[in-house]
């Protein structure tokens, strides 16, 4: 066969494609093979203990027992579709994992949670939450995330959240002899320049030597929360200048939803998790850090699942009425989860004990829902290998195998489904964890 490429201009395309595409890799080498949280809990500095997290998983199952003792009252609550098996299953999960990891991620709050209290209270309790969480890690009552959160560094708030960082973080190293709890990470908030991320990374950089730790090894991650988090003063996306000012510690980015609809003019009434103007920014949030391995958080439903009338001998009247009350609140906080899964973001923020049943109850019906139809999907592609299938009226090709792949892969990391039952889709666990459709396929072949 004849060609015209001689091997001198061949090895120079070659050589320039190597270097570029070697350089997009490192920019985006995929998503993280560690197992992230579904959620983030955030709660006031101020109230912080070292079983904090133990406290609110029991609250979190009185809260069910109350108001939804059985499968059925539990489905009615959301509005589940499915049989009464599958909600037999949900709430047998969700009444699990409330006993035994009820809190996934816990995020000390010296922010909102926490408000803007005198310069001695908040150093006093920069320091208590500190001991608190070193005894914490001591009696193994920690969940298996933890961090904090300072307050922004604008020109208003920096002095005093730099000084809380300094205060906790000295304190919790100096108690622990340098070690950090599993999974610890700083959070901060109404980044809107890259600047503010440099800034937080070159003062965890002092800390480490001054603490004498390993350099990088206190990540970060930052909250998306205003219009200008978006797009920067020249109209430019943002957000990947953002998490790159951070020098490799950026870990997640969190998205804001009220300060950011507040900051698109958006009335109370209309500032919800679902709203467009949220879905715009989460999508090129999403965008922005594809392939980053950057993990990405949803916001919180602020309506809380409270009932109005205290006491312990109340009436019947009075028991329905709270029982609707936390039922509607659940059911708004289902759909708001829902969204966000729908929409890529498998991470979100609970602001309650009450909201964790339906946070795991909301996960755990997405994967579970559509499990059985993924699986035929996957064995009938697996099957066919390269091959378009078709399974009821979805047709499937290699895109869609790796959006399978990867929807297994979550499914397996937050408990919906067993190891057990990932293998009887006719992949090993090697397989799914490797997260490659394409090498499964090029494996077998």
């Amino acid at each position: 066969m004849q060609t015209t490429l001689k091997l001198n201009v061949l090895e120079n395309v070659y050589s320039g494609l190597k270097k570029a595409n070697h350089k997009h890799l490192s920019r985006y080498p995929g998503d993280s093979a560690e197992r992230q949280p579904v959620h983030t809990v955030y709660g006031g500095a101020q109230l912080f203990k070292s079983d904090t997290a133990v406290k609110m998983g029991k609250v979190a199952l009185n809260a069910v027992s109350s108001f939804a003792p059985d499968s059925s009252t539990f489905a009615r609550a959301l509005n589940l579709t499915g049989d009464s098996d599958l909600h037999n299953t949900i709430y047998k999960k969700v009444i699990f994992k409330l006993g035994a990891e009820p809190i996934e991620d816990f995020r000390i709050d010296f922010e909102d949670g926490f408000g803007n209290r005198p310069d001695d209270e908040e150093d006093e309790v920069s320091v208590s939450a500190a001991l608190e969480t070193a005894k914490g890690m001591s009696e193994k009552t920690l969940p298996p995330y933890i961090g904090i959160r300072i307050k922004p560094f604008t020109e208003e708030l920096k002095k005093r959240a730099i000084r809380t960082l300094d205060l906790y973080l000295s304190t919790l190293l100096l108690k622990t002899k340098g070690k950090l709890p599993a999974n610890f990470l700083v959070t901060l908030p109404k980044v809107t320049i890259p600047e503010q991320v440099t800034a937080l990374d070159n003062l965890l950089t002092s800390i480490e030597k001054n603490l004498k730790i390993k350099k990088g090894a206190i990540p970060i991650e930052i909250m998306i929360e205003t219009t200008q988090s978006i797009l920067d003063a020249q109209g430019r996306s943002n957000i990947l200048a953002l998490v790159k000012a951070g020098n490799g510690r950026c870990k997640g980015a969190h998205f804001g939803t009220y300060d950011y609809t507040a900051s698109c003019e958006i009335t109370a009434k209309y500032q919800t998790m679902d709203n467009a103007v949220c879905d715009f920014a989460k999508h090129i949030m999403k965008v922005s850090l594809a392939g980053t391995g950057v993990w990405l958080s949803d916001g919180a439903t602020n309506v809380m699942p409270v009932p109005p009338i205290k006491g312990e001998n109340l009436s019947e009247k009075e028991k329905i009425h709270n029982q609707k009350v936390v039922h509607s609140a659940w059911k708004t906080a289902f759909v708001h989860i829902i969204h966000s899964l729908k929409n890529g973001f498998y991470q979100g923020w609970d602001l309650h004990p009450a909201q964790l049943p339906v946070r795991y109850a909301a996960v755990f019906y997405f994967f579970l829902d559509a499990f059985p139809q993924a699986s035929q999907r996957l064995k009938n592609f697996i099957e066919k290998a390269a091959q378009a299938t078709l399974t009821g009226d979805v047709f499937d090709d290699a895109a869609t195998g790796q959006g399978l792949l990867n929807f297994f892969l979550r499914a397996l990391n937050c408990g919906a489904v067993s190891e057990k039952e990932i293998t009887e889709t006719g992949l090993t666990l090697e397989e799914v964890r490797g997260k490659s459709f394409l090498k499964i396929l090029e494996n077998r072949s």
